[in-house]
């Protein structure tokens, strides 16, 4: 079916949403801010991004000051966002765009730089370039199996959707405003055809919905079930000296908070670990006291944080193994979710 794109657009020339990283209402917005905003949106909400986006751009005016800044610099700025790959890639996509001069404008061009996926590319394309293709969110799946009632679950059916949204700008009027177009659909995901209680009522392509039809669309689209998510354990050792700085280390560049910073402590197993086994990964040092666990949900596991704490004596920063780390203020410091938890608990718990 071909979708009445004016309806649409009529509707958002409306009820648009007013985000930081859009353009006005007669021009497109900057290459830079639709692709910072892009990545940073990957698995995070708008309203958690929005004041890290601001951060961003007043810190990094452009691509070329972002690809010039120090990685840890950017890390630390990114720190509390999650998913820390898209912060070194990000640092590493602006480093890449800056020596080709400018964002290239295809989508098969964005495709090779870092961090840029199919659906990155495609959003960045149709809507800092105006080219007429069709990005794919979760906001666009769910519109797409609600229009053509795919009863398939997610994310087996994910192929049959993307064939039947690469359709959705069909309509030639759709073509003459693909950055409107694109955002358009971003909206109407997000404030109409909802995941849950769609308001059908005033949508503007209620009247061509399958499921609407067929009374259905809350529940569109099925996904599969679940599987268990694991648990993992860890302890870690909190430090402090007489300056307030703290013992702080680098995780590894490569794999899970990749190159952001850390209390020295045990890896993340699947089992947990006794006190006797725990102090073997700890700083030689006494006097440690519990301050008990924080609990911390990655996309893929559970983390149990048992965290330890202690004062350290003036003067002893030196007897401490530089294997443990170094002491630094935590304003320097790019510290992730788990570990602003453990820190929390310390300063809670400690007072």
């Amino acid at each position: 079916m071909i979708l009445n794109a004016t309806e649409l657009l009529r509707w958002y020339d409306t009820h648009r949403r007013s985000l930081p990283w859009r353009g006005s209402d007669k021009q497109r917005p900057s290459p830079y801010a639709v692709w910072l905003s892009e990545i940073m949106l990957q698995q995070t909400t708008v309203q958690a991004v929005i004041p890290y986006f601001e951060r961003f751009l007043t810190d990094y005016p452009t691509v070329q000051a972002l690809a010039s800044a120090p990685l840890e610099d950017v890390l630390q700025r990114w720190a509390g966002l999650g998913y820390y790959a898209r912060a070194r890639n990000l640092h590493a996509c602006a480093q890449k765009i800056a020596e080709r001069g400018a964002f290239p404008q295809t989508v098969e061009e964005l495709q090779t730089l870092p961090g840029i996926g199919a659906y990155t590319a495609r959003a960045v394309a149709a809507i800092a370039f105006g080219v007429p293709v069709v990005p794919v969110d979760g906001n666009v799946e769910r519109v797409t199996a609600r229009l053509f009632a795919v009863e398939d679950p997610i994310p087996a059916a994910r192929p049959q959707l993307h064939r039947y949204a690469a359709t959705l700008n069909d309509d030639p009027i759709a073509q003459t405003r693909p950055s409107d177009f694109a955002q358009a659909l971003f909206d109407l995901g997000s404030s109409i055809c909802t995941p849950r209680s769609p308001t059908c009522l005033p949508c503007p392509w209620r009247t061509p919905c399958k499921a609407q039809a067929q009374g259905i669309a809350a529940t569109l689209p099925q996904r599969a079930p679940k599987t268990a998510r694991p648990t993992r354990y860890g302890v870690h050792f909190i430090v402090a000296d007489h300056q307030g700085q703290f013992l702080l280390r680098q995780r590894p560049t490569k794999g899970l908070l990749g190159g952001m910073d850390e209390f020295p402590g045990t890896e993340w197993r699947s089992t947990s670990w006794s006190a006797e086994e725990a102090f073997h990964h700890a700083p030689a040092l006494s006097n440690w006291t519990l301050y008990g666990e924080v609990t911390h949900i990655f996309s893929h596991f559970t983390l149990k944080v048992t965290v330890y704490g202690t004062p350290l004596p003036r003067n002893r920063n030196q007897v401490i193994d530089t294997e443990f780390g170094t002491f630094r203020l935590l304003k320097t410091a790019a510290l992730p979710g788990i570990m602003t938890k453990c820190l929390k608990l310390y300063k809670t718990s400690a007072e």
